[in-house]
């Protein structure tokens, strides 16, 4: 779910950009005030990248606490055999990603959409070099990785991307992903601190989580590029903020389904 050669975050949310009493999932999307036309009345535009994720922002801030699952981490309460499942998990989720990456790559292959997609799938196949280290701390090897059975609802999350790869628009991907990396980053950073604190794993088996948490050079900019190209190309404004809204919650139906009865 990460570039490996795409800028920092610098799309947070403003007060210059409060969000309208309409957002979220499900509910129109108000054009935004642009002046008087010719004839003197009102006019409206349409949202840029830039206010779509400064208003996502928004919206998902209050959503953004920290799972349960994550909590129980860092009080060494995970048994032994839930930080496995973090790990299978995480191998089905990235090969799945990285197809989908690389689908969207084929269907909207030139710049900046073709660009950043390929980068996208570039990271995943250094995710999935990554992942090896933590699963042999575990007493994983490589070949075990793709033998254990995935959770359905720690799945939903790639399930989603891969119908937005079929189906959705090249700005609805890339502001989900430009506003759920950020979060997805903070968990990992606290996955990664609790391993070594709390489980005795070293730096370089963890390394898959810390590589995550830092946010990728380049990738905001590269991200809203794509978004501000399909938003020109007549992109659906309403479905980038639902793409967003849906990919934070199956993100958070990951780690519910990992800390399901503990």
């Amino acid at each position: 779910m990460r570039s490996c050669s795409t800028s920092g975050w610098t799309g947070s949310a403003s007060d210059d950009h409060p969000p309208s009493s309409t957002a979220g999932p499900g509910r129109p999307f108000l054009p935004v005030p642009g002046g008087t036309s010719e004839d003197g009345t009102m006019s409206s535009r349409r949202p840029t990248a830039q206010e779509l994720r400064e208003r996502l922002s928004v919206e998902l801030e209050p959503l953004a606490a920290r799972p349960r699952f994550l909590e129980l981490l860092k009080e060494r309460k995970v048994p032994r055999e839930r930080l496995t499942w973090l790990a299978g998990e995480q191998y089905h989720i990235i090969s799945s990603d990285q197809r989908s990456f690389s689908l969207l790559a084929a269907r909207f292959p030139e710049p900046p959409a073709g660009e950043l997609f390929l980068d996208l799938a570039k990271g995943e196949a250094q995710a999935l070099r990554l992942l090896v280290p933590y699963a042999a701390a575990l007493g994983w090897t490589e070949d075990d990785l793709p033998t254990y059975q995935p959770k359905p609802l720690a799945q939903a999350y790639p399930h989603f991307l891969a119908w937005c790869a079929l189906s959705g628009t090249r700005s609805a991907v890339a502001l989900a992903m430009a506003a759920n990396l950020r979060i997805w980053g903070s968990y990992c950073a606290t996955t990664a601190a609790a391993l070594q604190s709390g489980y005795g794993l070293t730096a370089d088996s963890v390394e898959f989580f810390r590589w995550f948490a830092e946010p990728p050079e380049g990738f905001e900019d590269a991200a809203l590029a794509v978004v501000q190209a399909g938003l020109d190309a007549g992109d659906d404004p309403e479905a980038a903020l639902r793409a967003g809204h849906m990919m934070h919650a199956y993100e958070l139906a990951f780690w519910k389904a990992l800390g399901e009865g503990l």
